[in-house]
């Protein structure tokens, strides 16, 4: 039975097992997010869809909290502002994002998230970290200059493939995608070389061989497309 909740002083609606991303989407409540996307299970990854919640003194991340009946959800802040904005600013400062020469420049949603932000100067260090490129595939490449760890090709890889060719390794700034058990993407024995990672990955850390700077556009929706398409069948 669905039940209401207030979102930034508004009455909606929301239905068991929706979470607070599910609620603000419907409701065409516009969160920051970079880890979520629909048709794939939440993580909770990247933390841009923070909110506030009355009662509650931390923020929590609207795609991995329920809805529950009564809260009272606050969507924008001063903090939340400030905190969405230091993430995205360390997203950029840990890997190597030169915007310029990154084939999915104009085409990124990090990037194209940092814009609305209004993110035009960086206040930490970049780390410069010497991370690879494995180009051994031969339709595509795994960048990890521009990974950010979403976890997006991981989920749609396990979840709506059902190869599991990636998984993450290592913890914290040493954490690296890697696929099977550390093997070049071209040694892989489970991968169909479908390219559904490529299409939902959001920066330029995989993309399709050929692509030119400016040149890459990916299409996310597929999952949440097969994902609908896999809930109709008899």
């Amino acid at each position: 039975m669905s039940f209401t909740i207030t979102i930034d002083g508004r009455e909606v609606s929301a239905e068991p097992k929706e979470t607070l991303l599910d609620v603000c989407r419907r409701e065409k409540v516009f969160l920051p997010t970079l880890c979520a996307v629909d048709g794939l299970t939440e993580v909770g990854a990247c933390r841009l869809c923070l909110l506030e919640i009355e009662g509650t003194t931390k923020l929590l991340p609207a795609c991995t909290t329920p809805a529950m009946p009564y809260q009272k959800v606050r969507t924008s802040s001063d903090q939340l502002s400030t905190y969405r904005r230091m993430i995205l600013e360390l997203f950029f400062s840990e890997r190597n994002h030169m915007c310029g020469v990154c084939v999915a420049n104009n085409h990124c949603e990090l990037q194209t998230l940092a814009v609305k932000t209004g993110i035009d100067h960086f206040r930490y260090p970049f780390l410069q970290p010497a991370v690879g490129v494995d180009a051994s595939h031969k339709d595509f490449i795994l960048d990890q200059n521009r990974c950010i760890l979403c976890t997006r090709c991981v989920r749609v890889c396990d979840e709506i493939e059902t190869a599991h060719v990636w998984d993450i390794m290592g913890r914290g700034v040493q954490s690296r995608l890697f696929a099977d058990f550390n093997r070049p993407w071209a040694e892989s024995t489970d991968c169909t070389s479908c390219g559904k990672c490529v299409q939902l990955c959001p920066t330029g850390a995989l993309w399709k061989k050929g692509a030119v700077p400016g040149e890459l556009k990916k299409d996310p929706s597929v999952a949440g497309t097969l994902a609908a398409r896999r809930e109709k069948r008899p």
